[in-house]
């Protein structure tokens, strides 16, 4: 299992089509990929279960990466939150 902390960076929070792209991409890998914020833990293969979290700017939050290729999920997750300036 793999734990990683990040900030959200997006001026308007992770609205829906950040939240569209980052679960795209955990859908990409079989590990289990969730999303804790607030004491909630979500999976982020549901679109419905990342936006009932209503993240604004500046949130702080972990991702939770567990299963075979998890790894490679925490890489793919960390570059696109990165590169599509969503979270560092």
């Amino acid at each position: 299992m793999i734990t990683k902390q990040f900030t959200i960076t997006a001026e308007i929070g992770l609205h829906a089509r950040p939240a569209t792209l980052l679960v795209q991409e955990a859908s990409r890998y079989s590990s289990d990929v969730e999303l804790e914020y607030n004491e909630k833990k979500v999976n982020v293969k549901s679109i419905m279960g990342v936006m009932s979290l209503g993240m604004a700017n500046g949130a702080t939050f972990d991702i939770i990466v567990d299963g075979p290729d998890e790894e490679e999920a925490m890489a793919g997750i960390e570059k696109l939150l990165n590169e599509k300036d969503i979270a560092k």
